[in-house]
């Protein structure tokens, strides 16, 4: 039995054993999944073991496989790592650079920014990652995450851009119908939009003396887009941001005395690539752009 396995063998195997399926692997992997079929076959052959079990929800490592996973994770890592300092070393203007924001924020604040990026940089082609879960820079996930958060991940190079403001707001359908309250005491005879799993709203409404349950909203989602989309089409009241209420047609602010806590706006990069002329493009332009708009 020949056991010298091809790391791209092992790297397939690993993204099984944490997808738990061929399907969510060769989505992670890029591959189709006959090939990435093959790969683990051919792994085990080399092997000389099996590495899954089959069950009705997907692939369960062996007892011999789970054995091999923590050196599979450490070369992955190095992987990525010997990744992340090679393309930081690239002179190269032209290139990809991946941007990770949330989904909120990709929808309603990104669009034009990027589209100007990608006049004034035509060299410089974008992805972006829409989402709501931290990407991981140490890794090369992202290249560059704008994220309402100071970042938590050690030796990363951050700047915080601004605050953006929230607000309450309401569209002129639902004013027309309900009017508008004069106190935050009214809000309790006024429909609210609110978060369905989440407590981010409700923990901020206690903060400003507000105790109330999720009973107190009339719509709930945990999606921020068609949240805000429920606040636009009449729905109720709901919280905001203001750089995106001030750009949605139809919509007033509610109660504008009532202090809402702001979101910290900040951008970071791997120190690696900080500095890589791609992505010190596209992080001054992203800067130029959104701190503006920012209080």
């Amino acid at each position: 039995m020949d056991t010298s396995l091809d790391w791209s063998l092992l790297r397939a195997v690993l993204a099984v054993a944490e997808a738990g399926s061929l399907s969510g692997a060769a989505d992670q992997l890029k591959l189709t999944q006959p090939t990435l079929g093959r790969q683990i076959k051919a792994a085990e052959q080399t092997l000389g073991q099996p590495l899954f079990t089959r069950h009705a929800r997907g692939l369960t490592p062996t007892p011999f496989c789970e054995t091999l996973l923590p050196s599979a994770r450490q070369m992955d890592a190095a992987a990525k790592a010997v990744s992340v300092l090679a393309a930081g070393q690239s002179p190269d203007t032209s290139g990809r650079v991946r941007i990770t924001a949330s989904v909120f924020v990709t929808a309603h604040i990104l669009p034009d920014i990027l589209a100007q990026i990608r006049e004034d940089h035509p060299n410089v082609a974008l992805d972006v990652v829409a989402t709501d879960t931290s990407e991981n820079l140490l890794f090369h996930e992202a290249d560059i995450a704008l994220r309402m958060y100071r970042p938590t991940q050690l030796d990363m190079v951050a700047k915080h851009l601004g605050d953006l403001p929230l607000g309450l707001y309401a569209s002129e359908r639902y004013i027309a119908r309900h009017g508008l309250p004069k106190a935050p005491a009214d809000l309790r005879h006024h429909q609210m939009v609110g978060y369905d799993r989440s407590d981010l709203i409700l923990r901020g409404m206690r903060q400003m003396g507000m105790d109330v349950t999720r009973d107190f909203f009339t719509t709930c989602t945990d999606d921020q887009v068609a949240y805000w989309n429920f606040v636009a089409a009449g729905c109720g009241i709901g919280a905001g941001q203001k750089l995106v209420a001030e750009r949605t047609a139809g919509i007033r602010a509610v109660l504008p005395e009532l202090r809402l806590p702001s979101l910290p706006v900040w951008l970071t990069a791997h120190p690696n690539l900080r500095h890589q002329p791609r992505v010190a493009a596209v992080w001054t332009a992203l800067d130029s752009a959104i701190s503006p708009l920012l209080s």
